[in-house]
């Protein structure tokens, strides 16, 4: 009962120090309201906003506002803002679990579908809680009425790095906060060397073929709980792999001969390499442009490695003609572009077994053969002639 009188009375006394009376919110003053609550889902943390001049008019004050049943937290308890107008108690706390100020965290798991039809366990991490009154009120009965604010943030945790461009050595995605995603952490950029120290930059004549291309994508003011998992990268010949041929790099579990993966689903980082190639199609072309895309997981620590299991479904890693338009925004923006016009073989000649060179060396074969049938010929005819010649004579 001495611990109860306590709270009661330091709530009084903060209330006291951070009071606003019913004449200072003025037109404000008012019965609350639905809309009463702001919620934006940033990426690295919550923040919420609740008009106080309704709370006043209810009997309450920005101290009696108690975030999900914790008042012995400091980090936790809300904050009066007055220099906005109609003034606000603000809610601010970080997206981990354990540390979210008693929020709760639902990850459900849905069939993919769209550009991650490729995968069936799609996750969404739902983060919610209740913002209550604390009625002061001593005895049996209270005039005041409950108040209640409930909030809910939900995050997909895959997400589509599009359109890649070579010549960008990093680049970062717009906000969406208000959405609720975690996209404007992800960046993705190419490089030069093993280590990750020195951006490509695109020559004017695009990289040789066969050169290593150094992949990373990274999440940075992203919260500790997730990992960067790529689930899958292609390359395309058009902007958009809209009915375009696409070259898979890898799918899941299924790698390319020629990509080597250096790491994974381990860290806020994805990293992996593979040689410069081009299309045959684009063989007419002095350099031959495609871009790079990424579809990006972001993965709970202790999930990480579910997804990185070999039994999920996948598609094969082969050429593919896309069918289907993608209509979900570009992210980022990176091409790549390769010289055609070079006597080492490209990544798809290889792959293929060099027939286009086939052609040609049956094409000039054919010729050869038939200059020597007309050569033979003309010298039968000749040796007959001077048979017949040398008979009459004799």
């Amino acid at each position: 009962m001495a611990l109860f009188s306590f709270l009661i009375l330091t709530s009084l006394c903060m209330a006291g120090r951070e009071a606003l009376s019913i004449s200072d919110c003025a037109a404000n003053a008012r019965r609350p309201e639905y809309t009463d609550i702001t919620v934006v889902c940033g990426t690295s943390a919550i923040n919420l906003a609740i008009q106080i001049c309704p709370v006043v008019y209810t009997g309450y004050n920005s101290s009696l506002l108690i975030l999900n049943s914790i008042r012995d937290n400091v980090d936790c308890r809300g904050t009066l803002d007055t220099s906005v107008t109609p003034p606000v108690a603000r809610f601010i706390f970080p997206i981990r679990e354990g540390k979210a100020c008693g929020s709760n965290f639902l990850t459900t798991s849905a069939p993919g579908t769209g550009i991650f039809s490729d995968f069936s366990n799609i996750q969404t991490v739902n983060v919610s809680g209740v913002v209550r009154s604390f009625d002061p009120t001593t005895g049996m009965i209270t005039y005041n009425a409950e108040l209640k604010y409930y909030y809910s943030c939900a995050y997909p945790l895959e997400y589509l790095i599009n359109n890649t461009q070579v010549d960008v050595s990093s680049s970062s995605i717009a906000l969406k906060d208000n959405n609720g995603s975690f996209i404007s952490t992800l960046s993705m950029a190419l490089y030069q060397d093993m280590k990750y120290t020195t951006p490509l930059v695109l020559p004017p004549l695009g990289v040789e073929l066969r050169t290593n291309i150094y992949v990373q994508v990274v999440a940075s003011n992203l919260t500790s709980q997730y990992f960067v998992l790529l689930d899958r990268c292609y390359a395309s010949v058009t902007l958009q792999p809209s009915n375009s041929t696409i070259f898979n790099l890898f799918v899941s579990c299924s790698i390319d001969q020629l990509t080597t993966m250096l790491e994974n689903g381990d860290s806020q980082k994805a990293r992996f390499y593979f040689p410069a190639f081009r299309f045959i199609e684009q063989q007419n072309e002095t350099i031959s442009t495609y871009y790079l895309h990424c579809i990006t997981r972001l993965c709970e620590r202790s999930t990480c490695s579910t997804f990185k299991q070999c039994n999920r479904r996948r598609r094969s890693v082969e050429t593919t003609v896309v069918q289907q338009s993608i209509t979900e925004p570009s992210l980022l923006t990176v091409a790549i572009k390769t010289k055609t016009e070079s006597a080492i073989q490209s990544k798809e000649e290889v792959l293929s077994g060099g027939q286009s060179d086939g052609k040609g060396t049956s094409v000039g074969l054919g010729i050869a053969v038939a200059v020597l049938v007309v050569i033979g010929v003309a010298a039968i005819l000749m040796a007959a002639y001077f048979y017949r010649k040398l008979k009459r004579l004799s």
